[in-house]
């Protein structure tokens, strides 16, 4: 049993890491976008915004 240093990790781990913190991140936009009067507040607006969030982090970390 050898130690492995470079270990990247349970992917289901970093796959639902990804998705909260994209989702909360993505919230936190559309809520300031919102206030500015730029795009509407809502769950469709949040959802797409993540999803581009999560497969630009998906490209940068692969």
């Amino acid at each position: 049993m050898g130690t492995n240093t470079a270990s990247r990790g349970d992917p289901r781990v970093l796959f639902a890491m990804n998705l909260v913190l994209s989702s909360v991140f993505a919230s936190v936009v559309v809520w300031g976008l919102d206030l500015v009067g730029l795009l509407e507040l809502t769950f469709v607006n949040v959802a797409s915004l993540a999803l581009v969030l999560m497969a630009v982090t998906y490209l940068v970390t692969r």
